[in-house]
């Protein structure tokens, strides 16, 4: 049989062509006309200037590959950067009927023709970012034309067995931080997310849930879903007794050894695998932008020439990143005209921190994954933290989380297209690895913040830093600024953000910490765990001032027998299960005791572990700075989302009983199955 091969040049190459050209004329005619110090003879001369800066960057990403792989990222930004000012600056310098009189003219007329590139996209209603990716789109588009048997919505093509265009398979898996399957739900009913609607009305993939355990916190879902297990994570942030110190897994150094501790080598990705801006590596030969593995680098920097070279593209990112960041305003200040509550303040870092995440970090991982699918990477996993990120501060279903959803769906679907192109055949696993919960924060309910009300009842001096406010947002940033520093005594620290430094002289008495609604206290002093008597004998009103606060439900504390956890009313034997008076976890639904029984005893695991009450429609109290918030128990925050294709099932005894629905119990099941699947697909050695 004949082999079929895509034509070199087809109709919608010539057309993209045309476009691309047509629209970068268009940026540098406008920046031609507002920069004094660029002049040309006539439209002709600026439609060949955007056809001189088009062959430019064909002609230099081969060698600029070349270069950047022995340089690393840094050196491809570098690189890119001075790539697009040369190659403006050959058009604007050498071609006939154009001239300029000085370098801060290019860079004037690169800058105003990204910003007008920028907003014509969104005049035109383009609101995707496909410009990234544009070149690896007209390729797959190519390639797909290739008759084939008609891919699966959401894959690349059929079964591990039962591949008629000869590809053998392939793995996406996409991370979508903090998204709950209500809230998914939502987001379907909505509209807005079609691509993923797509996929579950035409049969091809199933949605469900899993039930992330207490802490269901980023790092320890990450951990357990990459690595398959979440025992070495109590929260967010904690205090290690063994190494006298504030444990951050939003700090690299922390997070690689978190990771060691963890990994036998054979996590998820083990076998040829690529991690896209994940927390931990999941043992990947390949890693871009992971928190873990920031001391090494970033990544090959050939992997970030497309991105950072390409025409306009990083410039046009920044352009966007900047007008997020002016959208962000606008909508906090929205939030206190209307009078939204409960809500908190947007301001200080947080709308620079949600532009980046929402716009250029996004933009690069669509490039990263798209190159790798493109490459025929085995298993590509990628988190994307856009939602997460702006549910934090705006609340799980605001109308802009919403909206960042349904950015995040517009993703998937270039992925898709892109897959179908691609050497392998690529089925997209959809998982996240907590949800969200509404509600106001402890401090506003209270008039205190969590790390004051217990120093009150602990009679210590208030300490003049407060809790930490939402150090989760600061991750990709010091991922990239650790990777830039070298010396031994930068690698020990975070480099921006509230835990920038964790080292203190001396231990202080106590360490009061909020992961979300999840609140922990330790003496940190004491070379052992105290029990529930130790702390009643020390400080007497520290316990029982903490349950009349309307804002907590619950203290789980040490008793002679194990974990009990305390409620105004009554207590619950997390042990034995036997109540006395009235039932302080009723609220939290039927998983909560083995969720407590098992975090109050990690190794980590604080001498007070504190959950917030739930209010009605599941609200809760965030011991931090943040209306969303996760940690805990209650509401939809434990409620996680997996999207899978049909002919990869979740057998049934493998799901266990929660709250009347049957679903996997915990990352650590979830990444069985992720390994099964791979195994079944023959994508793990030794399976």
């Amino acid at each position: 049989m004949r082999r079929h091969r895509p034509p070199l040049v087809t109709v919608v190459d010539v057309r993209a062509a045309l476009w691309s050209l047509a629209s970068t004329a268009a940026g540098l005619g406008v920046a031609i006309v507002l920069v004094d110090g660029v002049r040309v003879a006539s439209p002709w001369h600026v439609l060949l200037a955007a056809l001189v800066v088009g062959l430019g960057d064909a002609l230099l990403r081969a060698p600029l590959r070349r270069l950047a792989r022995a340089g690393g990222a840094v050196v491809a930004l570098l690189l890119g950067l001075a790539a697009q000012v040369l190659v403006v600056w050959a058009a604007l310098s050498f071609l006939p009927g154009v001239t300029s009189d000085s370098w801060a003219d290019v860079l004037a007329v690169l800058l105003v023709a990204a910003v007008v590139m920028a907003c014509g996209r969104w005049v035109v209603g383009a609101r995707d970012n496909a410009y990234v990716v544009g070149d690896l789109l007209r390729r797959s588009r190519r390639r797909a034309g290739v008759p084939r048997r008609p891919a699966r919505d959401g894959a690349g093509g059929g079964g591990a067995d039962d591949r008629a265009d000869g590809r053998p398979p392939g793995v996406l898996v996409v991370m979508l931080d903090g998204v709950a399957r209500p809230t998914l739900d939502h987001a379907l009913e909505a509209g807005l997310v079609p691509t993923m609607e797509r996929w579950l009305g035409s049969g091809g993939h199933r949605l469900e849930s899993w039930w992330a355990r207490v802490p269901c916190t980023t790092p320890a879902s990450t951990l357990g879903l990459l690595h398959g297990t979440t025992d070495a994570v109590p929260a967010f942030r904690w205090w290690s007794r063994r190494l006298g110190r504030l444990v951050v897994t939003n700090r690299p150094a922390d997070a690689a050894e978190v990771e060691r501790s963890a990994s036998d080598g054979r996590g998820l990705l083990a076998d040829g695998g690529v991690a896209v801006s994940t927390m931990f590596s999941g043992d990947a030969p390949t890693s871009l932008l992971v928190m873990s593995r920031a001391a090494e680098g970033l990544g090959p920097g050939q992997l970030f020439v497309r991105f950072f070279s390409s025409p306009f593209v990083l410039v046009r990112a920044v352009v966007g990143t900047v007008g997020e960041a002016l959208k962000e305003v606008y909508q906090g200040w929205q939030q206190v005209v209307r009078g939204v509550s409960p809500r908190v303040p947007r301001r200080g870092w947080y709308p620079v921190l949600r532009a980046v995440t929402n716009v250029l970090l996004r933009d690069l991982n669509t490039s990263l994954v798209a190159e790798q699918l493109v490459r025929g990477a085995p298993v590509v996993c990628v988190d994307l933290v856009d939602y997460d990120e702006i549910a934090h501060h705006a609340g799980p279903l605001r109308p802009e989380s919403l909206r960042a959803l349904e950015g995040l769906d517009r993703v998937l679907g270039l992925w898709e297209e892109i897959a179908r192109g691609a050497p392998r055949d690529y089925r997209t696993i959809v998982v996240s690895d907590h949800g969200q919960s509404l509600g106001a924060t402890f401090e506003q309910v209270v008039g205190r913040s969590f790390a004051d009300e217990v120093h009150r009842l602990m009679a210590l001096p208030v300490p003049a830093r407060g809790e930490h406010p939402d150090g989760e947002a600061w991750g990709p940033a010091n991922t990239a600024l650790h990777a830039l520093r070298k010396d031994g005594d930068a690698a020990g620290r975070l480099l921006v953000g509230p835990d920038r430094d964790t080292r203190r002289a001396g231990l202080p008495e106590v360490e009061v910490i909020g992961s979300g609604n999840l609140g922990m206290v330790w003496f940190c002093r004491e070379p052992r765990r105290l029990s529930a008597a130790d702390v009643a004998g020390r400080w007497p009103a520290l316990v029982p001032g903490l349950l009349e606060s309307p804002a907590v439900g619950c203290v789980v504390v040490h008793g002679a027998q194990g974990p009990v956890a305390r409620g105004r009313l009554g207590s619950h034997d997390l042990a034995t299960g036997r109540v006395t008076g009235r039932d302080p976890l009723v609220a939290y639904g039927s998983r909560a005791r083995a969720d407590l029984l098992r975090v109050a005893g990690l190794e980590d695991a604080g001498d007070l572990v504190v959950v917030s009450a739930v209010g009605p429609m599941g609200r809760v109290h965030a011991f931090e700075g943040l209306v969303g918030s996760h940690g805990g128990l209650g509401g939809a925050q434990s409620e996680a989302l997996l999207l899978h294709p049909t002919d990869l099932p979740v057998p049934d005894d493998e799901r266990e009983d929660v709250d009347g629905a049957r679903m996997l119990v915990g990352a650590e099941a979830v990444h069985r199955r992720l390994v099964a699947w791979l195994a079944g697909l023959g994508l793990r050695e030794g399976a």
